[in-house]
């Protein structure tokens, strides 16, 4: 056993003949009895206190202590006494990904995690208190897909704590508590006449981000950082490098998502309303921070941009002409004055990006170029979102057996 167990309610004396004695100290009945005192391994010395009639627990506590050294698994009790916020926020501070996922991850905790847990100290965490948590986020109503983002977020933080020697375990990955499950619902494209029809009801200047959208399969903040010397008209192809994002309130330019530079091919159809657009709207020089708001500054040529020439804000694109064209084409409802939109999450401008991967691989196309095209970084990723969209495989055998038997039995 390591180091030893001091009885408080206790002291030694020297007795008349000289000889030790035990008699009662001045916290006799008061307090934890038993102080378990050791040497930690940064050499200073650590206690635990524990109360009258558990001396044996406190030595085992000990043992326990001394072989977790020796295993190299030593936890210090006293820093698994910071709660899980301020663990978190710590560990968002010393994050050196993109800017705008830390904040994401930020606004998550914080409205997600924080109010349920945070006040929770890291160590007393046991698996059931993740299991509860997780079942008020499935009560709450949230997507089941921004269940498992938030979930894996907070997973996040106990594997650094438990990479950081704060606690032994991460509460998240214990057999009993399971990751929020997607919907087993499948996304179902837009039509050909819903595309159209959303196209014809948004503003001229704006009609053409659907014919990137949907015709090359961009992303809505790649389309509002498009720039003209990026559309090769002669090679049929275009180069996406770059995207507006929000950090924070601020517009920045940043690379495409994950950092996937590509190339997709120009179809002549998108080619020539892309030029209209331009004859119609010339590009515009706008200048954005590079990935940070206080990043060094980059011009871009854009071919979308705002009335006062300015990047497109996907808050103000999203609410005031996105949604409205939603209406006037019938997908939702018309908003009751003094209220918000109905919510729209699969009309949102990333439904014609489902479009574009439903029209390729109705076409034949394969799920690697396709996944290239999307800037998908797994085509694993890609044919789980799409496998149900794929030609029935059934149908093409039947074809070709039919035809094979055809000329066989005609030979015949």
């Amino acid at each position: 056993m390591a180091g030893h167990i001091q009885d408080r309610w206790y002291k030694t004396e020297t007795g008349p003949a000289g000889k030790p004695r035990r008699v009662k100290s001045d916290r006799y009945g008061s307090g934890l009895r038993y102080r378990a005192r050791y040497i930690g391994p940064d050499g200073t010395e650590k206690s635990k206190s524990f109360p009258d009639k558990q001396k044996r627990l406190a030595e085992a506590w000990l043992t326990q202590l001394a072989a977790d050294m020796a295993r190299g698994q030593y936890i210090d009790p006293s820093e698994g006494r910071v709660t899980f916020q301020q663990f978190a926020t710590t560990w968002l501070g010393s994050q050196t990904t993109d800017v705008s996922t830390i904040t994401a991850m930020e606004l998550r905790l914080r409205l997600h995690a924080f109010p349920h847990i945070g006040a929770r100290s890291m160590s007393a965490f046991q698996p059931g208190h993740i299991r509860t948590w997780a079942r008020a986020m499935k009560d709450s109503g949230i997507a089941s897909s921004y269940q498992r983002v938030i979930f894996a977020n907070v997973s996040s933080v106990f594997a650094a704590a438990v990479d950081d020697g704060i606690i032994a375990r991460n509460p998240c990955r214990a057999g009993s508590v399971k990751a929020p499950k997607l919907d087993a619902r499948k996304l179902k494209p837009w039509t050909h006449d819903r595309v159209r029809t959303v196209r014809s009801a948004l503003p001229p200047q704006y009609a053409t981000t659907v014919d990137i959208g949907a015709g090359c399969g961009l992303r809505q903040g790649e389309v509002f950082g498009l720039a003209v010397d990026e559309v090769d008209f002669l090679g049929g192809v275009v180069h996406v490098v770059r995207q507006v994002k929000m950090v924070g309130p601020h517009l920045v330019f940043a690379p495409p998502k994950g950092g996937k530079l590509r190339d997709v091919p120009l179809a002549d159809s998108v080619a020539h309303a892309l030029a209209e657009h331009i004859t119609r709207r010339p590009p515009a020089e706008v200048t954005l921070p590079w990935k940070t708001p206080d990043g060094p500054p980059v011009t871009a040529t854009l071919l979308f941009y705002s009335r006062e020439r300015k990047a497109l804000n996907r808050n103000y694109f999203n609410m005031y002409l996105w949604k409205p064209a939603l209406v006037a084409a019938g997908v939702i409802p018309e908003r009751v004055p003094g209220e918000r939109f109905t919510k729209s999450r699969e009309h949102g401008m990333h439904a014609l990006r489902h479009y574009y991967a439903s029209v390729l691989l109705d076409a034949g196309e394969n799920i690697k170029a396709l996944a290239e095209y999307l800037g998908h970084a797994d085509p694993g990723f890609t044919l789980r979102t799409y496998t149900h969209l794929m030609p029935n495989s059934q149908v093409r055998a039947q074809q070709a057996i039919d035809s094979a038997f055809k000329g066989m039995l005609e030979a015949a």
